[in-house]
């Protein structure tokens, strides 16, 4: 039976567009004594992918961590799915603010030691003793309160885009890092402050809290379901938002306003900005703030080496990046001597500018317009020559043509055909049935398909 992925994220985000339906992206977790986390991986995803649901999944055995995208009509199926665990009957789903049907692109379930990396060992504390929960207004009144500390449990990306009034918003790369920093510094309010925190979605303080109770603080608190709840109840019930700006989401939206306040700026102009982005240098991805203007003027670069990079041969692109760890700096931290304009730990609520209108939904790597026709699938790679097998499946391929190579490991790579050899000849043409070789620069994967490009 199939358990995993078999479309790319271009692929997936067509087929999103051709269904024409609404998607809901949501987030939930859940803490509980999992023992075979491995079978429970296996349940949840033949289960959700049966109801096209997507997005990335972390269980352990100490629980579940999801965000997620389902199909709209099949929301309440998608609950029924939950229901059949009785740690998850009744399970708070934090629907997003802003939605995005290509918000998530693929069903990842991942079996985890933890489901939050928090480098605690839990058998030191313990993980049930919690701080109070709060909702809105609860929160906003103890806010008010001149005895309260309030502390962001997020990471200095998070924060710098959008905060609490006056919270505490430690310059740190994760969750792990913070927790000893923030109890060092508020030694001296163990007995007689309220410790009041919050994360995205409530997860990370579910653990920090008793944690915190264990090093000896006496009043602690947490924003229950975090900023995403902390938003709808505000809407629903018209209170006030004391979270200044954009709330930083860890899909491809990076981002979803909770009020128009723009706190932060370009990282390499200094305007007013708080929208991210990931450098396209496909051997960088940082993650930094860029501005449009800036998006314009360095081509989504984070830097003019960078910048220089992305104009190089495709094939000095590859050889640069051979032997670099690549895949897993996607989303890395936004700290570079190249951003100017970077800013963390110690930050002001003072907006910069104010949100005129919506930004526009940020494309999948800026991929997914580019109008192309599946025509084929990779059945091999010679290593020695350099030298690709396709089967042409749909349409034909001809000298001249530009075409995308597309896998989960390969990305997508896009190519002019100089020359092609049909069943073992050159030939100017090949059409349905064909079996094809080119030279390529680079390593293609039984995974890969092959695309004609129509128009960028």
């Amino acid at each position: 039976m199939q358990l995993y992925n078999t479309l790319s994220a271009e692929e997936r985000a067509q087929l999103i567009d051709e269904a024409g339906k609404e998607r809901l992206t949501l987030s939930f977790y859940a803490y509980a004594k999992i023992e075979d986390p491995k079978k429970f991986r296996d349940e949840l995803f033949i289960a959700w992918n049966a109801l096209d649901a997507l997005g990335r999944i972390y269980v352990a055995t100490e629980g579940i961590n999801a965000q997620m995208s389902v199909p709209a009509d099949q929301f309440e199926a998608f609950r029924d799915t939950l229901e059949v665990y009785d740690f998850m009957k009744g399970i708070r789903l934090n629907v997003a603010v802003e939605q995005d049907n290509h918000s998530f692109l693929k069903l990842t379930i991942k079996v985890r030691n933890k489901i939050v990396a928090d480098g605690l060992n839990d058998d030191t504390f313990d993980v049930t003793n919690k701080g109070v929960h709060l909702k809105a207004q609860e929160f906003n009144d103890m806010l008010d309160d001149p005895n309260t500390i309030v502390v962001d449990f997020r990471n200095h990306y998070e924060s710098e885009v959008g905060h609490f009034e006056g919270a505490i918003t430690p310059d740190v790369e994760n969750f792990r890092e913070s927790l000893p920093i923030i109890n060092d510094q508020l030694q001296d309010f163990k007995e007689d402050k309220n410790l009041l925190m919050y994360c995205t979605g409530g997860i990370r303080c579910e653990k920090a809290s008793a944690y915190f109770k264990h090093q000896g603080f006496k009043n602690v608190y947490q924003l229950e379901g975090g900023i995403i709840e902390y938003t709808r109840q505000i809407k629903e019930e018209g209170i006030k938002s004391k979270f200044i700006g954009k709330n930083f989401v860890f899909d491809h939206r990076l981002g979803e306003r909770i009020t128009d306040d723009i706190i932060s700026q370009c990282h390499q102009c200094g305007k007013p900005c708080d929208n991210h982005t990931n450098c396209a240098n496909d051997a960088c991805h940082l993650l930094f703030i860029q501005c449009d203007d800036c998006k314009a003027a360095m081509e989504n670069c984070c830097s003019t080496e960078c910048l220089e990079t992305i104009h190089l041969p495709l094939e000095e692109q590859v050889a640069q990046r051979k032997g670099l760890q690549v895949g897993n700096k996607v989303f890395r931290k936004g700290k570079s001597d190249a951003l100017k304009f970077k800013h963390s730990g110690d930050l002001s609520t003072q907006p910069l500018a104010q949100a005129t209108a919506k930004p526009e939904t940020k494309d999948i790597r800026q991929k997914i317009k580019v109008k192309k026709t599946l025509i084929g699938k990779a059945e091999h790679y010679y290593s020695k020559s350099k030298i690709a097998q396709f089967l042409i499946e749909n349409k034909e391929l001809s000298v001249g043509d530009k075409v995308l190579i597309s896998g989960p490991t390969t990305g997508d790579q896009e190519i002019t055909i100089t020359q092609i050899h049909v069943n073992g000849g050159p030939c100017e043409t090949a059409k349905v049935g064909d079996q094809i070789t080119f030279e390529l620069p680079f390593r293609v994967r039984l995974s890969d398909k092959l695309y004609k490009i129509v128009q960028a």
